[in-house]
C-alpha cells in the first residue's frame, strides 16, 4: 500500500477549509477502505502566514481527525515556497506526495486517477486542465499566452499545468537538491527527468474567497520562470545588437555607393549609419557581458549538475 500525502498550501483560505477538509476526508477514506493507501496517510495544509483564522481551523481539523496535519510558515512567503516548505518536509514519511490548491479548483476525485499512474510506475504525475471553457476571454487569453511566452523563451513547462502534481519520495528527494531562492517549480520538477505522465480533469471555479493568482502575480511568477531557467532574452540582445549593425552597414553602403556616381548623400544617411554602428558596439557589448554575468549567474545557483535514475553496479 502508499503511504500517501497531500500537501496543500493555505493563504487566508478560512472561506474554504472546512468544505475542503470534509471532500478530502471523503476520499482518502474511500481509498483506505480500497487498500489503495496506508493508515499513515495525511493531508496537510501549509498555513502561508494568514491573517484570517486559517491556522485556527487547521488545529482545530488536526484535533478532530489524525488525517490531517498542519504546518505553519512564520511569515508569508509566497506560494511557491509554502508548497516546496509542504513537499520537503514531509518527502521521508511518504510513499507520495500530491499538491494542490485548498480552493477546491483542483478537483479531489482527480487523486484516483494520480495514483493509477502513480501504481503505473510514474514518479512524476502532472495534473493539466481539460479545458478552460469556463474561464472569461481576458483569463484565458491570458493563461494560454503565459505559457506561449515561457515555450518562446526556452523555459521548460508542461502546458496547462500548475503545481497540481504528483510526486515520488525519490523526486522529492531529488527536488530538495535545488539551492535556489528564486522558485518556479513548474519549470525545476520537469528538470528532474524521472518517468511522468500527465492526467487531465476539469478545474472548476473557487468554492469560496478570492483568487490569490491575479495578473500581477502571475507575471511575476513568469518573470520568475524566464529569468530562472532561460539565457535567451540575451540571445534576443545579440540579435538585436545583429540588426543594428546590418542596418548601419547598408545605410552606409548605400550612401558611399550614391556618393561614388556623383549623386547627393543627405547628412542624415551618414548620421543614422554611424549611430547604428555606435549602438550595435554598445549592444554586442552588453551581451558579452551579460553572458559571462549569466554563466556566473548559473554557477552561483549550485543546481544539480545531473540525476542517477539507476545504479547498475549499487545493485550488485
Amino acid at each position: 500500500m502508499t503511504t500517501l500525502y497531500l500537501v496543500l498550501p493555505c493563504y487566508n483560505e478560512e472561506a474554504v477549509l472546512p468544505e475542503t477538509a470534509r471532500r478530502l476526508d471523503l476520499v482518502m477514506a474511500h481509498l483506505l477502505r480500497e487498500n489503495r493507501i496506508s493508515e499513515e496517510s495525511r493531508v496537510v495544509f501549509v498555513d502561508d502566514g494568514s491573517r484570517d483564522a486559517t491556522w485556527p481551523i487547521i488545529c482545530r481539523l488536526h484535533e478532530e481527525n489524525k488525517l490531517f496535519e498542519g504546518l505553519k510558515l512564520t511569515r508569508n512567503r509566497g506560494h511557491q515556497n509554502a508548497l516546496l516548505a509542504g513537499l520537503l518536509t514531509v518527502k521521508d514519511r511518504c510513499d507520495a506526495t500530491i499538491s494542490m490548491d485548498a480552493d477546491l479548483q483542483d478537483d479531489p476525485a482527480a487523486i484516483y486517477a494520480f495514483l493509477d499512474a502513480f501504481e503505473a510506475g510514474n514518479e512524476i504525475v502532472y495534473g493539466v486542465r481539460s479545458d478552460r471553457s469556463s474561464d472569461t476571454f481576458f483569463k484565458r487569453f491570458t493563461a494560454e499566452g503565459y505559457y506561449k511566452l515561457l515555450d518562446a523563451m526556452g523555459v521548460e513547462v508542461v502546458f496547462n499545468h500548475a503545481d497540481c502534481r504528483l510526486m515520488s519520495s525519490r523526486a522529492l528527494n531529488l527536488l530538495a537538491e535545488y539551492e535556489e531562492t528564486s522558485l518556479f517549480l513548474r519549470g525545476m520538477v520537469p528538470q528532474i527527468g524521472l518517468k511522468h505522465t500527465t492526467i487531465t480533469y476539469p478545474r472548476q471555479e473557487r468554492y469560496a474567497g478570492e483568487s490569490k493568482y491575479p495578473l500581477s502575480k502571475m507575471l511575476k511568477l513568469a518573470f520568475d520562470g524566464i529569468t530562472s531557467f532561460s539565457m535567451k532574452p540575451l540571445k534576443l540582445l545579440r540579435l538585436f545588437a545583429i540588426l543594428l549593425l546590418a542596418a548601419g552597414l547598408l545605410l552606409l553602403l548605400i550612401g558611399l555607393v550614391i556618393s561614388l556616381f556623383g549623386g547627393f548623400v543627405s547628412p542624415l544617411v551618414w548620421l543614422f549609419g554611424g549611430l547604428s554602428l555606435l549602438v550595435s558596439v554598445v549592444e554586442f557589448s552588453l551581451w558579452l557581458m551579460g553572458e559571462y554575468i549569466g554563466r556566473t549567474y548559473q554557477e552561483v545557483k549550485k543546481r544539480p549538475r545531473f540525476f542517477i535514475e539507476e545504479d547498475l553496479g549499487k545493485q550488485d
